[in-house]
């Protein structure tokens, strides 16, 4: 189980990642006579794709995001650095894959857990406000087609990251819950077999 929810935490981090990587935030198309061009627009840089040619820019500064793209970014950072700082509590502090019940990593794999649904929440935050003003000003009548976009991948892949990490959080919470631990119940098992052998002598 310990392995299982691991996996689905590292899975989500990289979903995270991959959102704050790639220049696929909104997109736009325009079909002309001849050729196609598509335009992406990223966290931190935009990429022109032109029949087989792509060329990407860097922004020279945030500002020349719109404001949901200029929040985006450091919500998704503090995401991605939340997940690693939570995974590495998980699976090099917490002891959490040898004894997921063991008493003294109990805490540290419950802070481990609100880490990974915090993260969660910060990745899906600013994907879900870039596509409300997405979709938004896509059905605006007022505003150009030309100013108009459409959802790209990286919306989907925040949402699937997030649900991943606050999916790994709650199993977390929950195999974090008190029970007999690994090494308690063991040496509890031993210590009632030795009692009961002294009652049969006696």
């Amino acid at each position: 189980r310990g392995t299982v929810c691991g996996a689905v935490g590292v899975t989500g981090l990289l979903g995270v990642i991959a959102c704050c990587v790639l220049p696929r935030w909104r997109v736009s198309v325009y079909t002309g006579s001849t050729n196609e061009l598509v335009i992406f627009d990223g966290l931190w840089m935009s990429c022109v794709k032109q029949d087989t040619k792509q060329h990407c820019k860097v922004h020279d500064s945030t500002l020349d995001s719109p404001f949901d793209l200029q929040a985006a970014g450091p919500l998704t950072i503090i995401s991605c650095v939340l997940s690693v700082i939570s995974l590495f509590i998980l699976f090099f502090d917490a002891n959490f894959i040898t004894c997921e019940q063991n008493k003294d990593a109990r805490p540290k794999i419950t802070l481990a857990a609100v880490g990974l649904q915090m993260a969660g929440l910060l990745v899906i935050i600013p994907v879900s406000w870039v596509a409300h003003t997405t979709v938004r000003d896509s059905y605006n009548p007022k505003l150009l087609n030309v100013l108009k976009r459409e959802l790209g991948v990286c919306i989907y892949i925040g949402w699937a990251a997030g649900v991943l990490m606050i999916l790994t959080g709650v199993l977390l919470c929950c195999l974090s819950r008190p029970r007999s631990s690994c090494s308690g119940g063991t040496t509890s098992y031993y210590s009632n077999r030795a009692s009961a052998a002294n009652n049969d002598v006696i």
